[in-house]
């Protein structure tokens, strides 16, 4: 069985039994507090110490007045609360992850988060999918430091000594940065103008005061640079500076004489293959973590997050398809000088593995085949422009990766303050393109570096976990827009190479591959 409709398949079956334990197993919502009733409304005179009340920024002795139910929304409803009784049936009129907002005595508004009764019978069925659920992010989260070190470390040092790559490398950098970052403000565009995350209901671990990031200019400047690169490699909230350290490395085995630089770029290689291999194995239990993320979501909320979640990939799959079918088509006409349409259907084969594979590394010995042989592009330029574009250029990847991020900063905006600011939103599209530079080109590996985003932020990662839960079908779109950017710019940079050969009938066959 192809693996993602493996995938697809566990995925189906923790909705299906998330359901079953939804509606068999009863469990009223609970906001983690004891209240008493004083003269006006009523007073917290306790908060449970894992209660979802604890990040609400509500403290006790806090005198609850009134609660708005649907927050922001038209059918917004307001309710008084003067006794116990008022209370509980706002409560029970809510479901497990919904988010009320509640004003005090003092005038203050504050945020109430309700969960999941872990005294339950539900919660007890739950915790076994929570469990492995959190045990498959624990192992993600592993990879994530000496993943990205070695990844960007092998693919700088790669790149060897640009002087002596001339035309063809500064040719081939510069599309794929430009196509990334084209990639990532077309995400970033959408989500923006559609904003998914604004008012929905995903029942996340809310921030406290303490946990809202500076996005400061200035200190994101000092923050790249790492005071003590050993322990930033200990803290995955540290990713902007083990990024910064590894591209400084790897520029820097570049201009070492050898046999130090063979030596240096042949490890960190060989680290990068062992890592690639260990991501493999963690990500083959992707089917198995996904229905136990699925089980979790589903049974405690039911079906309420995945109302955003479904705004959350149309936004994502609208901003592929504008980056697929428009800003690389633009490029190949104005800038190539080819018939996109043409050039679509010569690279077909390979953009059809990309889908079926959701590999770039995969996929990758068909595109150079392709290239060549439909394309009728020189192996001079496919053997340089396409590995290396395998490895650096996602823009897929680094689209999906913006807008994941912003989707779950604008819930975290809404529910706990969040603020999503220029300097957020300038460090969220820097960050997406550092990330797609060192993703490695296996199935879910955006998810893997969205990780790195979320920690440089200071959000919780558990938001990535809920994405997961409906990654799959976006991670073969991205796949094939990874592919198909690499194959637009193989054309690209062989038309500017003065060949008549992409897709030009007439031209001579391209030089075979050595050997």
């Amino acid at each position: 069985m192809k693996f993602h409709w493996k995938v697809l398949l566990w995925m189906a079956a923790g909705v299906v039994l998330g359901l079953v334990v939804q509606l068999t197993l009863e469990a009223p919502a609970w906001e983690g507090a004891t209240w008493t009733e004083v003269e006006g409304g009523l007073e917290i005179a306790g908060i449970d110490e894992d209660g979802p009340v604890d990040k609400s920024k509500l403290e006790v002795g806090d005198v609850v007045v009134a609660v708005v139910r649907d927050k922001g929304r038209e059918t917004e409803e307001r309710y008084s609360i003067r006794t116990a009784a008022d209370f509980e049936a706002v409560v029970a009129e809510s479901v497990n992850g919904e988010v009320l907002r509640v004003e005090t005595a003092a005038g203050d508004e504050r945020i109430l988060t309700l969960g999941l009764d872990p005294d339950s019978l539900r919660a007890d069925v739950i915790w076994p999918f929570d469990f492995v659920g959190k045990l498959f992010m624990a192992l993600l989260k592993m990879l994530i430091v000496p993943l990205v070190l070695s990844s960007i470390i092998t693919g700088v040092a790669g790149l060897g000594d640009l002087r002596e790559l001339r035309r063809l490398g500064g040719k081939t950098f510069a599309y794929y940065i430009s196509t990334s970052l084209l990639a990532i403000l077309v995400g970033q565009v959408l989500v923006s103008v559609i904003r998914p995350g604004d008012d929905a209901e995903l029942g996340l671990t809310q921030l406290d005061e303490g946990d809202q990031p500076s996005a400061d200019l200035i200190e994101v400047i000092l923050r790249m640079v790492p005071e003590n690169v050993a322990k930033a490699m200990t803290d995955n909230g540290a990713m902007l500076s083990i990024i910064f350290f590894a591209l400084l490395f790897g520029f820097f085995v570049t201009r070492t004489e050898n046999p130090h630089r063979e030596r240096m770029a042949g490890f960190f290689e060989a680290l990068f293959q062992v890592m690639l291999r260990m991501a493999e194995g963690v990500l083959a239990l992707l089917p198995y973590g996904v229905f136990c993320l699925m089980v979790r979501v589903v049974a405690q909320t039911g079906f309420g997050p995945f109302v955003p979640l479904l705004l959350y990939m149309a936004t994502v799959a609208l901003a592929l398809v504008i980056h697929s079918a428009v800003t690389l088509p633009l490029i190949l006409r104005f800038v190539g000088r080819l018939s996109p349409l043409k050039w679509f259907k010569a690279m077909s084969p390979a953009i059809m593995t990309a889908f079926s594979t959701s590999s770039s590394s995969m996929t990758l010995p068909v595109t150079l085949e392709t290239v060549e042989k439909n394309g009728r592009v020189s192996n001079k330029v496919t053997s340089f422009t396409l590995p290396l574009g395998a490895t650096i250029n996602m823009d897929g990847t680094a689209l999906y990766e913006c807008i994941g991020v912003i989707f779950l900063a604008q819930y975290y905006a809404g529910t706990s303050g969040f603020e999503l600011g220029i300097g957020a939103q300038a460090l969220v599209v820097l960050m997406a393109l550092l990330a797609s530079i060192g993703a490695a080109g296996i199935p879910s590996a955006g998810l893997v570096m969205m990780l790195t985003i979320l920690s440089t932020l200071g959000l919780p990662l558990e938001g990535a976990a809920l994405l997961l839960a409906v990654d799959r079908p976006l991670d073969m779109m991205r796949t094939m827009v990874n592919v198909w950017s690499d194959s637009c710019g193989a054309a690209v940079i062989a038309r500017s190479e003065g060949e008549e050969g992409p897709l030009h009938a007439g031209a001579p066959a391209p030089e075979p591959a050595p050997g």
